[in-house]
């Protein structure tokens, strides 16, 4: 990363940072893409066991790797402060936090989720898809939140195409591995669902150990030393890491268990509803990752820009990304207007599923409104390390208003399963304006500070 003077020269650096992202989080949602649609291809009752397995499974991976996410504005900012030999030590004590979270997790998991399956109201073959495939997946938690950890320290330093090749090598094992695990080809057992989730784990460990080689072994990575001297665990390191992590994790956990209970919720509907959700529900996951990746570069440009007291080059990044977002998100809306049908068909080929799933891709479009606005300006606001206030907003617009009004519609009104979606888009556009708000009174306290430059 360096200075820039001009808006071009803006666009340019920030397109060097974006782009590169944006393909690492579409191969990540492509791999959530690949295991719901190709277990849906082998069954609905497979479709609905990874749906209800994911809903329980994505809140944990994506609110513990946000936790993890907090070393990216930690680097970016030591980066443009000039302590690069402050990095390594920083690194080194998030994997050490990331090993242990995930073995509390994995303790955790294995005392609660059988239960939590045995209270919704499942066939017996969705329930066992879905406590096979956590069971499965479950081996890759650390390696998972490992890779989480260097790739936010490949990416803080602004170097965010490497990241962008590991990932994409995830992406061609993962699906080879399905189809070996669900379908049993070339003598593999067939297993479904379940297979889905050992071909998950087996592609974390490989893209972990990847990772591992090219820090220790590439420039600009290897003048950091990341591996060669190993220090003790640091409690003051990790609270220091916490204090900046944990908001971010809860928030990003607020935002994605909201979508998960909806899904839990819609156990109490019949298999071909669950299984349209989950559908629906993926493809929108997938259009996320476009105003996800846009906050993801927001967190190292602003950082970068804030460490660096450039307040004002700082203030011009975040309204560039959350104008793209606001553009992008308009073209993708035209998308799942036109072309609901295709869309829900590419993951089932029962009639009643696609028909349901297209009918809940309509709602899919209002979230991708106002997910342009809430998820940039979150972006933006971490890289000001502002990171308390977002994760209390995000609290109240998905729980406090979306699930609420969600479940009241859903199950009081004519709406039925629909409810649900309507309640998240309310909940969305809460956020959505509390989020900007937030944001322009950051930005107006930190031009107002006598300690930063223009």
């Amino acid at each position: 990363m360096e200075m820039t003077f001009t808006t071009r020269q803006k666009m340019k650096q920030f397109a060097v940072i974006l782009l590169p992202i944006l393909i690492t989080q579409l191969a990540l949602s492509a791999i959530s893409f690949f295991d719901t649609n190709m277990s849906g291809k082998f069954s609905s009752a497979d479709l609905a066991g990874v749906a209800i397995a994911t809903s329980i499974w994505i809140p944990v991976q994506t609110g513990l790797s946000g936790i993890l996410m907090g070393i990216t504005p930690i680097v970016s900012q030591l980066i443009g402060a000039g302590k690069e030999n402050k990095v390594a030590y920083q690194v080194i004590q998030a994997l050490w936090l990331a090993v242990i979270l995930a073995l509390v997790i994995l303790g955790i998991g294995f005392l609660i989720v059988p239960s939590i399956l045995n209270t919704m109201a499942l066939e017996p073959a969705v329930r066992n898809i879905a406590l096979n495939f956590l069971m499965a997946i479950s081996a890759g938690i650390i390696p998972l939140f490992g890779y989480t950890v260097l790739r936010s320290f490949i990416d803080g330093l602004g170097q965010t195409r490497i990241s962008m090749l590991i990932t994409l090598i995830m992406l061609p094992v993962n699906v080879t591995l399905n189809a070996l695990f669900i379908y049993g080809l070339w003598g593999f057992p067939r297993l479904g669902g379940v297979g889905a989730g050992i071909a998950s784990a087996i592609t974390y460990w490989v893209v972990f150990i990847i990772a591992i080689a090219v820090i220790h072994t590439m420039q600009p990575f290897s003048h950091f030393q990341m591996f060669r001297n190993l220090p003790k665990v640091s409690f003051a390191a990790w609270k220091n890491h916490l204090k900046i992590g944990v908001p971010i994790g809860f928030s990003i956990f607020f935002e994605t268990a909201v979508f998960a209970a909806v899904t839990l919720l819609m156990s109490n509907f019949d298999t071909v509803t669950i299984a349209a959700h989950q559908a629906a529900m993926n493809f929108s996951t997938t259009l996320y990752m476009l105003p996800l990746s846009i906050c993801m570069s927001l967190t190292i440009l602003v950082g970068f820009e804030a460490g660096s007291g450039r307040m004002k080059d700082a203030k011009q990044y975040a309204k560039l990304g959350i104008g793209l977002a606001v553009i992008l998100s308009l073209i993708t809306a035209g998308i799942l207007l036109l072309s609901g049908h295709h869309i829900a068909g590419l993951y089932s080929n029962e009639p009643e599923v696609i028909e349901l799933a297209q009918y809940f891709l309509l709602f899919a479009i209002f979230f991708q409104i106002s997910d342009a606005i809430a998820t940039p300006t979150q972006g933006a606001l971490r890289g000001y390390k502002d990171v308390n206030v977002a994760f209390m907003l995000a609290f109240l617009s998905y729980w406090v208003i979306g699930l609420p009004v969600g479940y009241l519609l859903a199950n009081f009104t004519s709406l039925e399963a629909a409810g649900y979606w309507v309640g998240l888009i309310t909940g969305l556009a809460v956020g959505a304006t509390l989020m900007l708000l937030r944001l322009v009174k950051v930005q107006k306290k930190f031009n107002n500070s006598p300690t930063t430059s223009q």
